[in-house]
């Protein structure tokens, strides 16, 4: 029914670059965005801090341990359902995240993972570019 509050589901994301400026990015094997390609992260689990869930979730993704550290920015995303319509809506906290150890390799609901320095040429989950340039992280196409 329209109208209908949605379901708000606290996720966290991580922006990890490399020493030569290269963005690691996971290539979603499900939906939403299945194929495309994101910043690793996930859903915070009851109970648990945003650091935690992020340490958790790129380890399950990547296959890396990493440090947090700031908060870049916030974004929403609809989920199923979409909002308005009493479906679900992701609350997704970017964090600057740095890595410490472990070994690159998809796993969890990855497809592939990769650093990507030229996201233009990267099939990429909607507004992630949008919002990478708006946080100051990387340069608008072109620019």
């Amino acid at each position: 029914m329209a109208g209908q509050v949605s379901r708000r589901v606290p996720c966290v994301g991580a922006i990890i670059m490399d020493a030569a400026g290269a963005l690691l990015l996971v290539q979603r094997a499900r939906d939403p965005g299945r194929g495309l390609w994101s910043l690793p992260g996930g859903r915070v689990e009851a109970g648990e801090s945003d650091t935690a869930a992020l340490v958790r979730e790129i380890r399950e993704e990547t296959g890396l341990d990493v440090t947090v550290g700031p908060l870049v920015g916030r974004v929403t995303r609809p989920g199923p359902g979409g909002p308005g319509s009493g479906g679900v809506v992701y609350d997704i906290a970017d964090y600057v995240s740095h890595v410490i150890g472990g070994e690159l390799q998809a796993g969890d609901d990855a497809a592939d993972v990769r650093w990507c320095a030229d996201l233009g040429a990267m099939a990429l989950t909607e507004g992630l570019l949008d919002a990478l340039v708006a946080w100051g992280i990387v340069a608008a196409p072109g620019g």
